[in-house]
C-alpha cells in the first residue's frame, strides 16, 4: 500500500466528513488539519486527522477506520460481537450471527458499520451490513462484511 498523492482538504470537504460522522455514528470529530491520502492499490483513500489516520473513505462515502472508532467511540452504527467471535473478526472474517450480541437497530443494510467487542467496547473492524440492524442477532448467517480490521495493510499504514 503506497502513497498516491497527499493533500489538505478545502473546509467544505472537512465540514461534509464532521457532519457525516455526526449524523450516523454521533461521533464529534474534532481536529484542526484534514489531509486526505489516496493510495495505490487500495479500496480506500485514508484522511489524516492532526496526522492520524482516522478517517477512511470507501468510495466516496466518509467513514472511521478502526483506529478512528477507538480514538472517537461511535454512539451508533456499531455492532457488538462476544469474545468467542473476537479471534476472528481480528483476521478480517464476516460478522456471522451467532457471534452478535447487539446491533444498533438503526443499522440499514448496505450502511458501513463499526464492529466492536463486547467487555471493553474497542473497535476490531469496520464492515458493510448485510442486513438491517434488527435482523443482526440470531442462529445462523453471515451479516456483516469485513472490509477493513486490526492488524490489516490499512491499520498498520503510518506516514
Amino acid at each position: 500500500m503506497d502513497v498516491k498523492s497527499r493533500h489538505h482538504l478545502r473546509s467544505d470537504a472537512v465540514s461534509e466528513i464532521r457532519e457525516t460522522l455526526a449524523d450516523r455514528l454521533g461521533i464529534d470529530l474534532g481536529g484542526d488539519a484534514f489531509e486526505l491520502v489516496e493510495l495505490t492499490d487500495s479500496a480506500f483513500d485514508l484522511v489524516l486527522v492532526d496526522g492520524d489516520p482516522d478517517v477512511l473513505y470507501y468510495g466516496d462515502e466518509p467513514f472511521v477506520t478502526v483506529r478512528g472508532a477507538n480514538d472517537h467511540p461511535p454512539e451508533r452504527g456499531v455492532v457488538t460481537v462476544d469474545a468467542g467471535a473476537i479471534s476472528f473478526v481480528s483476521d478480517g472474517a464476516d460478522v456471522m450471527r451467532p457471534g452478535i450480541t447487539e446491533a444498533d437497530e438503526g443499522i440499514a443494510e448496505g450502511d458501513l458499520v463499526v464492529i466492536a467487542e463486547e467487555t471493553h467496547g474497542k473497535a476490531l473492524g469496520i464492515g458493510r451490513a448485510l442486513v438491517d440492524g434488527s435482523e443482526m442477532v440470531g442462529d445462523s448467517g453471515k451479516v456483516v462484511k469485513s472490509l477493513h480490521h486490526v492488524g490489516d495493510e490499512l491499520y498498520e499504514f503510518s506516514v
